[in-house]
């Protein structure tokens, strides 16, 4: 089966978000939304998890671009109206690490069961590649949150705020 005009939509619009979070992860220690990368992040965030409703095939589909949108206008709300405040800044971080954890679970489950085209590595959803894949993203999640406070609470300490 084909992907549709706004699965591409969708696919192509939600894409760069996956290199501009590993890029702002890498450069800062955390998505930043403040900055141009940020922003692009937000909007392709936006744009995947919007254009996630009309092509989800499963429940579960919506429930991931839900949370997503909840995850990700509250790091960007906090941002936007309270870029000073100490506890915003842990809970945007947080926040914004979900939205990244969100967007790579639909897409290395969408691409284990795609790719290759014709001979799929993955045919069903409890494949043990695929739920070891989806493991490690989980854990990589739980690791890299509190290292990223300790980081973002460390340069507070040494900037003063």
């Amino acid at each position: 089966m084909g992907i549709s005009p706004i699965g591409w939509i969708h696919t192509l619009g939600s894409l760069p978000a996956i290199p501009l979070a590993a890029y702002m992860l890498v450069r800062h220690g955390r998505i930043t939304p403040e900055t141009s990368t940020g922003r692009a992040y937000f909007w392709s965030m936006l744009l995947g998890a919007l254009s996630a409703y009309p092509v989800a095939h499963q429940p579960v589909s919506t429930v991931i671009a839900t949370a997503t949108l909840v995850f990700l206008l509250l790091g960007y709300g906090l941002a936007k109206w309270q870029p000073e405040a100490r506890l915003g800044a842990y809970i945007q971080t947080i926040s914004l690490s979900i939205s990244a954890f969100l967007l790579m679970i639909p897409a290395v489950t969408e691409s284990l069961r795609r790719l290759p085209v014709g001979n799929p590595l993955v045919t069903d959803l409890k494949d043990p590649l695929l739920l070891g894949v989806q493991g490690t993203l989980f854990l990589i999640l739980i690791v890299g949150v509190p290292l990223q406070l300790r980081a973002l609470y460390k340069q507070r300490a040494i900037g003063g705020q």
